[in-house]
């Protein structure tokens, strides 16, 4: 089973594949680093241009450790989730202090750094450095629910029996298995979509047990939508873009008028000084973190 998924697979990438900044040979490291951070719960069109003006302003890891943080959450913009760029800039500060200035080729060394959990480290090592890992975002995921478990979706958390699974499939030479990677995330991005999926695309659709079994529909636990209007992350971001727009400090009056409700609206803020993301001051003003 294993070895008909590999070849097809990789085949596809090879004729299909995006031509994405992070995946040329220039991107180096650091540039893979950035956009695997971006592309959290992000989708590709609205990472492009903040990742192209990012790298231009910070092309190695020492010139964004050299900015304040609060630089970092400024420069990433509307791409929401901005504890992101928080941990980019933490990651960035490691490395420059621990490493050189260069992102470290060991996996270990790499989920030793601030912000970088067991998805990004193998990410990183798989894309930048063509080791071998196995790498399971939402989309390798659900291509390997369909196609070797036979159900429509994955579990909402990741389980041990998706990493076992994933460890199963990772083609034993090096090379071929970051191309896997690389590959089967392409297959659920562009093919194996959550919804509408398109498999006479599909390079395994004879393979694939979810639809060998008539497609049969989710049985598990409703699959989390995500809701945004109304919610605490609304006001954080409207917060947030006064922040990141002006370039002193801001009053609480011209934060007051960014949300009717001073309840949720206080809650947001409160939130946003817990996590780092704007700093206090005295007289009532706040500002992005300088340290």
């Amino acid at each position: 089973m294993t070895e008909k998924l590999h070849a097809p697979v990789i085949a596809w990438f090879d004729a299909h594949a995006r031509d994405l900044p992070w995946r040329r040979p220039e991107a180096g490291p650091w540039g893979v680093m950035v956009s695997e951070f971006m592309l959290q719960q992000t989708p590709v069109s609205r990472v492009l241009p903040v990742y192209e003006q990012w790298l231009a302003r910070w092309p190695r890891p020492a010139d964004l450790a050299a900015e304040a943080p609060g630089e970092a959450v400024r420069a990433w913009g509307r791409l929401g989730y901005p504890r992101r760029a928080l941990r980019l800039h933490g990651a960035a500060v490691a490395i420059t202090e621990r490493h050189g200035g260069d992102v470290p080729t060991d996996h270990a060394q790499l989920l030793a750094l601030p912000g970088i959990g067991e998805y990004t480290a193998a990410a990183v090592a798989s894309f930048a450095y063509g080791q071998r890992h196995a790498v399971l975002d939402t989309n390798v995921r659900r291509v390997f629910a369909r196609a070797v478990t036979g159900v429509q979706y994955p579990p909402n958390a990741t389980t041990a029996a998706e990493r076992r699974l994933a460890r199963e499939l990772l083609p034993e030479d090096e090379p071929t298995a970051a191309r896997w990677a690389a590959a089967s995330m392409e297959l659920g991005a562009l093919v194996c979509t959550a919804k509408n999926e398109t498999c006479p695309r599909c390079p395994i659709a004879g393979e694939c047990a979810w639809r060998l079994a008539g497609k049969p529909a989710h049985e598990g636990p409703p699959r989390r939508g995500q809701t945004y209007a109304g919610t605490d992350r609304q006001v954080r971001g409207k917060l947030l873009a006064v922040l990141r727009e002006a370039h002193a400090p801001v009053t609480q009056t011209v934060l007051d008028r960014v949300w009717h409700e001073p309840v949720q609206r206080a809650r947001a803020l409160d939130g946003l000084v817990s996590d780092g993301l704007v700093e206090p001051l005295a007289g009532g003003l706040y500002r992005l973190p300088l340290g």
